[in-house]
């Protein structure tokens, strides 16, 4: 790696929801990036591991958040917790209460209420994140145990180790593969990062969901752009996607065909950019106009003015 100093750039790739083909372009630009750190910050539902395949170097137990525990010797069964409990957690075992952890909130309640303090509030384990390597260069990532919270927060570690780990070894690049929506995980996303690109595709749900996406960027004041997936599938569709971006003063980086090849990439557990198809060239074109945008602030920033209701005047009337 090269010794000179570099600015730390980080990319972090969205969707407004579920199922854009986000991972899978990911995917594709980690094959082409060069110095760079790779994170799945999507740690309620991982998915970047099946294509990168990589190998874990260091694992750590994630903590978050706090359970409640009896504490049998020192309890005199008088029932406060169980009474106190608004989620059930608290069972009478006939020789005495414990707490099911499954159904505890971690509110802390009867910790605070037990007359005799016989109940414990240890730090629970929520997941596990890796520090791994793959054939492309590091990567970060970690999941969250089944019905866990905290997913912000586990975002938010991630990030942080791989800015060390980009200053520590010299890396120039962390790409991430953000959180689908707008909630808390997709804000810990976005939080520091230098561009947002965004993927969506030709429907009606997507430019809602495009819409809403921007707006969180928008209120960061984050610079980002957009990349309409599958367009082909609907072309009407796409030229009115465009046409909204450049009214909205959004950059579209480009857009990407509906190609088998993506899914047969997929089924190998390879990049789309590893075979070598028409569909790389799109993908390593669209990868340059990324690497090389330098938002214009007065564009960016532009105020966000929703579009017209979604739902028809019959229904909005009724509402």
């Amino acid at each position: 790696m090269s010794d000179a100093k570099q600015e730390l750039r980080e990319l972090v790739v969205i969707s407004g929801k579920g199922g854009t083909g986000k991972t899978s372009l990911v995917a594709a630009f980690a094959a082409l990036a060069q110095n760079t750190v790779f994170c799945d910050l999507d740690v309620d539902v991982p998915d970047l591991h099946i294509i990168l395949r990589p190998k874990p170097r260091i694992s750590s137990p994630f903590m978050g958040g706090n359970k409640a525990r009896v504490r049998s010797a020192d309890c005199i069964r008088c029932g406060q917790c169980k009474d106190v409990c608004r989620f059930d957690a608290v069972r009478d075992k006939g020789t005495g209460y414990e707490v099911d952890e499954a159904l505890c909130e971690g509110c802390g309640v009867c910790v605070a209420l037990c007359p005799e303090k016989a109940m414990d509030f240890p730090e629970a384990r929520c997941g596990e994140w890796h520090i791994s390597q793959t054939r492309f260069g590091p990567m970060l990532h970690a999941a969250l145990a089944p019905g866990q919270e905290n997913s912000g927060r586990l975002v938010s570690l991630l990030k942080k180790e791989a800015r060390d780990l980009a200053k520590k070894e010299g890396y120039t690049t962390i790409l991430c593969d953000g959180s689908p929506g707008i909630g808390c995980p997709v804000i810990s996303s976005l939080a520091g990062a230098t561009v947002a690109v965004i993927v969506t595709e030709p429907s009606l749900s997507g430019r809602h969901d495009l819409e809403r996406v921007a707006g969180v960027c928008r209120h960061f004041r984050l610079p980002f752009g957009l990349v309409i997936n599958r367009w082909d599938l609907n072309p009407e569709g796409s030229a009115a996607l465009e046409a909204f971006c450049r009214d909205s003063g959004i950059t579209v980086f480009g857009r990407i065909p509906f190609d088998a090849d993506m899914l047969r990439a997929t089924a190998q557990s390879l990049a789309a950019t590893e075979l070598h198809t028409q569909l790389r060239d799109t993908i390593v074109q669209l990868w340059q106009n990324i690497c090389h945008f330098r938002p214009a602030t007065s564009v960016t920033l532009r105020p966000y003015i929703p579009a017209a209701p979604l739902l028809p005047d019959i229904i909005t009337s009724s509402l």
